[in-house]
């Protein structure tokens, strides 16, 4: 059993944690691990071999470094040129993982969702591995636990000896629709996790979009290994039918099956979500981080940076990072999605990044700002290495405050320690590396007429990130 890990998506409904460069399931939301690792870490005691995991190109950096973080090995990288749904991403898996004879049984996961009993959860997994072996595709079927409006459902058929045929898809009801699929028992949320073996999948994809199929084989076919991850030609890919899974495939093979999964599962779609499955205290309020809650019930407070203070408010959801703050009530949760489009909008830099921004080398955070100057704090792992560059508008005066670095600039390159600073000019060709066995962390003050990230000029970089 091969997991197939689908780390796409943004989580827009979870700004402003959740952004285009750091979305959700990069995010620590529900334990100490990211929801990344923890779609991994699950997986303990089960039989599955090394995950092969599909993500952007821009996200690429983090999935790397999320699973060294926890030691995971991997079964391949493969990055998405641009986004076409479920159906393609899962059959450039289905490729890559026959490419060398073997037909494995794939277990398809989002990487952004919560289960807590993971027992109830490895057993559903055996249960759909034996359909899988009779040449089932399967698909993982919620027990609901009240008329939700916000997934789709499956109708469950004839009974099989570890499941059920699929009678129906449903697309997500009305509410009393919904309430009525609940009572009758027959019904449950459409998960998004399937199981299949990977050339029962390419043969019902080849049936029923034999033109995806044919894109997919073309673009991975010339798969180009690139570091940690493999590259699939970005031509031909974007030629790809847009389709989800279940509109390209499921809904149409006659070889659906569904198992039962009552593991208290949830895909974490929103802030509400997050309050609804997370422990409440005596009031009701669910409190990340530095909080003082007085006469309020039912609420969701999360607190990164600094003091949040919430006083005689009910139902309402409170998020502070280090540059936003969002308010909402919870039956208006949904609306935050609205939020985030005004912001992409606007282009303003909250829609896609947070202050702090993570970087393959480390990160930098924008601590101050003004006209003609910029502050960053910035920090470099072990080992690495920035690109070699230069900007054309702005100086930068960096200042050592913990480890070493080796800092070139032109043709001169210089060993700068703790409480010593280095000035490069504009115009300067430079590079900043961590020669050392910890953090190097930094000051750095950007003085000039324009500071924007795009006046970086790369000669040569360790990341792939110069054009060849």
């Amino acid at each position: 059993m091969k997991p197939v890990v689908l780390a796409g998506g943004t989580g827009s409904r979870l700004w402003p944690k959740s952004r285009a460069a750091l979305p959700k399931q990069f995010l620590s939301l529900t334990s100490d691990n990211t929801m990344l690792q923890d779609t991994i870490v699950r997986l303990n005691g089960t039989k599955a071999q090394s995950p092969i995991f599909i993500c952007n190109d821009a996200h690429r950096f983090l999935v790397a470094e999320q699973l060294r973080q926890k030691d995971i090995q991997h079964g391949g990288i493969l990055l998405e040129p641009v986004g076409r749904n479920t159906a393609p991403a899962i059959a450039l898996a289905a490729l890559h993982a026959t490419m060398n004879g073997e037909d494995p049984v794939l277990l398809v996961l989002a990487a952004d969702h919560l289960i807590k009993d993971e027992p109830a959860f490895h057993s559903a997994i055996e249960k759909a591995e034996k359909l899988a072996g009779q040449g089932k595709l399967v698909t993982f079927g919620i027990v609901p636990d009240q008329p939700h409006t916000g997934y789709g459902y499956i109708k469950a058929g004839s009974g099989l000896a570890d499941g059920f045929e699929v009678a129906e898809f449903v697309e997500k009801p009305a509410l009393e629709t919904a309430k009525g699929y609940v009572d009758s028992g027959d019904y449950y949320w459409n998960s998004g996790m399937f199981m299949f073996k990977a050339s029962r999948y390419l043969q019902e994809l080849e049936k029923y979009s034999p033109e995806m199929l044919d894109v997919c084989k073309r673009a991975i076919d010339t798969e180009i290994p690139d570091l940690d991850f493999i590259r699939v030609d970005h031509d031909i890919f974007a030629t790809c039918p847009d389709d989800s899974i279940d509109y390209a495939v499921m809904e149409k093979t006659d070889s659906a099956a569904m198992v039962p999964l009552d593991a208290q599962w949830s895909d974490v779609g929103s802030w509400t979500s997050l309050w609804e499955t997370a422990e409440k205290d005596e009031n009701g309020n669910v409190s990340v981080g530095d909080t003082i809650l007085e006469n309020t019930k039912n609420s969701y407070v999360n607190a990164e940076q600094r003091l949040v203070s919430v006083i005689g408010l009910e139902d309402v959801i409170v998020v502070e990072t280090k540059d936003a703050v969002m308010v909402a009530h919870k039956d208006d949760a949904q609306s935050i999605k609205n939020v985030v489009n005004k912001l992409k909008a606007e282009k303003r830099p909250e829609f896609q990044f947070h202050r702090e921004v993570f970087r393959p080398w480390g990160s930098y955070d924008s601590i101050d700002n003004g006209a003609r100057f910029q502050v960053k704090r910035i920090t470099v792992k072990p080992g690495e290495k920035l690109s070699v560059q230069m900007h054309h508008h702005r100086a930068e005066h960096w200042i050592v405050v913990s480890g070493s670095a080796n800092v070139t600039i032109d043709d001169k390159t210089t060993l700068v320690t703790e409480n010593q600073s280095v000035y490069i000019p504009i115009g300067a060709v430079h590079a900043l590396e961590n020669p050392g066995k910890i953090q190097l962390e930094l000051i750095e003050v950007q003085s000039g007429a324009y500071l924007g990230e795009d006046d970086i000029v790369r000669f040569s970089d360790r990341y792939g990130r110069v054009a060849k």
